[in-house]
């Protein structure tokens, strides 16, 4: 494959902690990432050509700012200081992740209690600007910062593009792009998100990065109407080879310019096996290198 038919962006996410219902239901168990398996994860993705970490944070380190969010698995912030500083040595370019979605069914701003009650609100956004400012000091990402926003249920559009508006002008004021994830989902609980994105479109500003997920195929129709629309677009893939390779070619064909592969796991030393094989089998083939 030529240089030029290589994807700018190559990326593997890591789960500090997540939230979701199936995640959520072993809240209770939950244990601190494992920062020898990160730190291997990141080695993986540099010798696999990959050259953007995205953290998954929320709760998952422990804030200066917010100790009033530390649960019984969130490690200290020296532990992600030290994550990042390995992905520095790679020349891995840092993205922090922290999910503003509403929906009690998805779950995956749970983490932001209690300041969710406050509705998008002055006190909502403060809180969420100290925490992302505490994450940038720490990862001092060059370029990025992920702001979640899929599956959102709560809010109606209006309020749902306000909100990614909102994350998008404080981003800009601190010189990072904001990337969020894009739903497209096929089965039936997913439509509302679909219309809600899809819609939200012409209400949002074009340099916002949308991050177009689905683990079975690509989706090329929608890649080309969102870059006609002056969106970039990255993908996020299944987790065989064959999945990236096809999600690969449709966004060097139709203009997209990276992909993210993650395993939705937390990063502990029982599914080192599995995160390094995503790496070691996907990581080349996003590269051109297979």
């Amino acid at each position: 494959m030529a240089a030029k038919d290589v994807l700018p962006i190559r990326g593997y996410m890591v789960h500090l902690t997540h939230y979701d219902p199936r995640w959520c239901q072993r809240k209770s168990r939950e244990k601190a990432f494992d920062v020898k398996v990160a730190l291997e994860l990141v080695d993986a993705m540099g010798e696999a050509g990959l050259n953007l970490l995205v953290i998954d944070c929320a709760d998952g380190v422990k804030y200066k700012s917010h100790p009033d969010l530390a649960r019984p698995y969130t490690a200290p912030m020296g532990h992600l200081r030290k994550l990042v500083g390995r992905a520095r040595k790679k020349g891995i370019d840092v993205v922090p992740k922290l999910n503003f979605a509403m929906s009690p069914l998805h779950q995956h701003n749970q983490w932001f209690r209690p300041y969710r009650n406050y509705w998008d609100d002055e006190t909502y956004w403060k809180h969420a600007f100290q925490l992302i400012d505490e994450l940038v000091d720490v990862c001092k990402p060059e370029r990025f910062f992920h702001i979640g926003m899929d599956e959102d249920h709560d809010r109606t559009i209006d309020e749902f593009a306000a909100a990614i508006n909102t994350l998008h002008e404080g981003l800009e004021e601190r010189g990072l792009r904001t990337i969020m994830w894009k739903d497209w989902q096929m089965y039936p609980g997913g439509r509302v998100h679909r219309e809600k994105s899809y819609l939200a479109e012409k209400k949002i500003p074009r340099d916002v990065v949308q991050l177009l997920w689905n683990y079975r195929y690509a989706l090329p129709d929608v890649i080309r109407r969102l870059r006609r629309k002056g969106f970039e677009v990255w993908g996020a893939p299944g987790g065989t080879p064959e999945q990236v390779a096809e999600w690969r070619d449709q966004l060097l064909r139709c203009g997209g310019q990276g992909m993210l592969l993650t395993k939705w796991v937390p990063c502990r030393p029982g599914n080192r096996r599995e995160m390094l094989k995503l790496i070691r089998t996907c990581g080349p083939v996003i590269a051109g290198t297979d």
